[in-house]
């Protein structure tokens, strides 16, 4: 509590007496606030304690910040903000502060989204989803939402059956050469894949994104090889190439 009130403390000098930090609005802090996000994960994706602790309070940082403007137009502050989020946990866990019972996960997220449809009034699950949020991001919690709702498969096996059928599907439509069938027919094979990754426990952003990183350190690793041989990739063959690519997977382990 002592360096959290420090942390307020040093906002409110900050905003009234440095020129970027009172030049700040919620609109321009936002693209930051989303880079932030995204070094956290990459911490965290890297098991990298120590850069979580720093990206954590980089977050924290733009979580009071936000709750300082918002005081300055007398719209809430950060003990509106704590008040508010304390506030929804113990409404959207009456399981644990109320009477009713909820002994699996399943039966939590359900009720999760059971309470949070009464509370803002809407008709559909997936009115929770964010527009904003990445395709492949987006997909996961689309999953998530119907689940919550009873609509999913029962193991990712039924999945893969799926898969298989909306591949078959997407073969047909590039025989057809019709190009908006071949990219909505190409979305509904990765969709069913987000799909197996989610009941398989497996996170696609993630995994997707180590491919990213192993592709990036072989790929280099191949253009740097080449300079030693006074060559850049363009004057090397596909098997020159390909010996390198094998190298990097060695050396990669």
């Amino acid at each position: 509590m002592e360096a959290f009130g420090r942390l307020l403390d040093i906002m409110d000098t900050l905003r009234a007496e440095c020129p970027w930090d009172k030049k700040q609005t919620l609109e321009s802090l936002r693209h930051l606030t989303i880079e932030e996000t995204y070094e956290l994960a990459d911490a965290i994706e890297g098991n990298d304690l120590e850069e979580i602790k720093k990206e954590l309070g980089d977050l924290m940082l733009h979580m009071v910040f936000y709750a300082k403007i918002g005081s300055e137009k007398g719209a809430f502050d950060v003990g509106d903000v704590l008040n508010g989020v304390c506030d929804k946990l113990i409404h959207r866990h009456p399981h644990i502060y109320g009477d009713v019972t909820a002994n699996t996960e399943e039966e939590v997220k359900a009720n999760w989204e059971a309470i949070k449809l009464k509370e803002k009034g809407t008709k559909s699950v997936l009115q929770g989803v964010p527009r904003g949020l990445p395709a492949l991001v987006k997909a996961i919690r689309i999953g998530d939402k119907a689940r919550g709702a009873g609509f999913d498969w029962d193991k990712p096996e039924d999945v893969w059956v799926k898969i298989k059928e909306e591949l078959g599907e997407f073969e047909q439509a590039q025989k057809s050469g019709k190009e908006e069938d071949i990219e909505g027919e190409w979305g509904d094979v990765l969709f069913s894949l987000v799909n197996f990754s989610r009941l398989s426990g497996l996170d696609p952003e993630l995994a997707l994104e180590r491919t990213n990183k192993k592709f990036i350190f072989r790929f280099t690793y191949i253009e740097s090889k080449a300079r030693e041989q006074g060559k850049s990739l363009n004057d090397m063959s596909l098997e020159e190439m390909e010996v390198l690519w094998n190298e990097a997977k060695t050396a990669q382990r």
